[in-house]
């Protein structure tokens, strides 16, 4: 694409020879004579960079890139660069210029081999600082914000705007991945982020937060009527792009399950906010996923997700509601929902019993995020060291996870539960860290 430069002068002839320079270096150009018509300007267009006289009417180019920086922060923009054009030879002027954050100084008139080599080199560093910003901030795959990036500006705009925060998960995503390889996995999450984008507004901040679950944070969602659109739009679009890459045969009910607190209704906490739209997004899988479900306080989340025995309750509940027509996933595990249904047939036949049982690792109330999810992959990795190879792993949450042991006595399980245990207590990361637990004999 053409290296688009914007000119701001108000003096006719500067305006004309700047624009005719430029533009027979291929350039694409766009002339303004004031600086209140580049503020509108820089509302709707994002140019490779400005050169701003700095002695006009009204509005000079100091004042004028003051208020374009207020403006590009207040709408979350970058800094498009500028560069100051001056008749005088002031070295305090330039100072201050450069001071505000101009990139340069060019004296007017115009020497062409001097101006064409410092936007040249302008707009490559911007270019270059760009491209790191991006690789620190920007998920590769989708195109979304990383994680960090993400949850910082959704923090920061839940202080200041109305909306609905989305936790959204795919569903059945992991049989694409084990039955068509990673490759096709990759493509229906680009399929998804495209999705996501056409039928998101300005504004939005769309974050990939794990493999395939997100956070959103919409603005133009702001009843149940609008989410009710969306999430209809977002499912019907991913199933025909996952005919399209999959092919008609393919078998898998991919869908998107969503989870809304709409906002400021129930604060601006983040933290709070985050738990509020995760409970609401496994209640959509609950009844049946490709849907959505808005948080209300009826029931607290924080006590449902504390409390092992109605954890456990919730999850044998529906593994056994699951019917031969819901053979896919189950919160993302799959496999665990069938071999439990089929061990659940067969003790039947032979009196055995089996035994499941829910750990629940709670971390200390001033544990910041990262170490608790670092903690929480420890106690996994346990209990796949201490646990035998017929033994079965759910994951639920990032902090629970369910376990089946098949056929077994529950007194040995509970030999199991202290081993388990007592490898946990030989790693530091057990520190400070609360394990509450349920166990259920079937």
């Amino acid at each position: 694409m053409k290296t688009w430069i914007v000119i701001v002068d108000d003096e006719p002839y500067s305006l004309t020879s700047a624009r005719s320079l430029l533009a027979a270096e291929n350039m694409r150009v766009s002339c303004l004579t004031c600086g209140m018509d580049l503020l509108k300007f820089m509302k709707i267009n994002r140019p490779d960079l400005i050169l701003l006289d700095v002695m006009m009417p009204q509005m000079d180019g100091f004042e004028t890139l003051t208020r374009l920086r207020e403006q590009e922060k207040a709408d979350n923009r970058s800094e498009i660069p500028v560069i100051f054009l001056t008749g005088e030879n002031d070295s305090v002027a330039e100072r201050r210029g450069l001071k505000l954050g101009a990139s340069d100084y060019i004296h007017k008139p115009f020497n062409k081999d001097i101006l064409l080599s410092r936007i040249s080199n302008i707009i490559n560093n911007s270019k270059r600082i760009e491209s790191l910003t991006n690789d620190a901030t920007i998920d590769k795959l989708t195109g979304f914000f990383n994680k960090s990036e993400g949850v910082s500006r959704v923090t920061e705009n839940l202080l200041i705007s109305s909306g609905a925060l989305l936790i959204l998960d795919l569903d059945n995503f992991k049989l694409v991945n084990d039955l068509f390889g990673h490759e096709k996995g990759d493509l229906i999450l680009k399929s998804f982020a495209d999705i996501a984008k056409n039928i998101t507004e300005d504004g939005d901040i769309l974050c990939r937060i794990g493999g395939d679950e997100f956070l959103f944070f919409c603005l133009s969602l702001l009843n149940e009527d609008s989410l009710s659109a969306f999430t209809l739009s977002l499912n019907k679009r991913l199933e025909e792009e996952a005919l399209l890459l999959l092919g008609p045969d393919h078998g898998i009910p991919l869908g998107v399950s969503v989870g809304a607190v709409m906002v400021p209704e129930y604060g601006t906490d983040y933290d709070k906010l985050f738990k509020m739209a995760d409970e609401a997004m496994y209640k959509t899988k609950q009844k049946g996923r490709h849907g959505f479900t808005v948080f209300t306080d009826s029931e607290p989340a924080y006590e449902i997700d504390q409390n092992p025995d109605k954890v456990l309750l919730r999850l044998t509940k529906i593994i056994e509601e699951r019917n031969e027509g819901r053979e896919a996933l189950l919160l993302g595990k799959g496999e665990f929902s069938i071999i439990f249904r089929f061990l659940e047939r067969f003790k039947s036949s032979y009196d055995l019993k089996n035994v499941l049982l829910l750990f629940i690792v709670v971390p200390g109330k001033n544990m910041d995020a990262k170490t608790a999810n670092d903690t929480f992959a420890s106690f996994g990795r346990v209990l796949q060291k201490t646990l035998g190879k017929s033994d079965l792993i759910m994951q639920n949450k990032n902090n629970q996870f369910l376990v089946l042991l098949p056929m077994m006595d529950i007194s040995d399980a509970d030999n199991i539960y202290k081993r388990i245990m007592a490898a946990w207590k030989e790693i530091p990361e057990s520190i400070d860290f609360e394990i509450k637990t349920s166990l259920q004999q079937r």
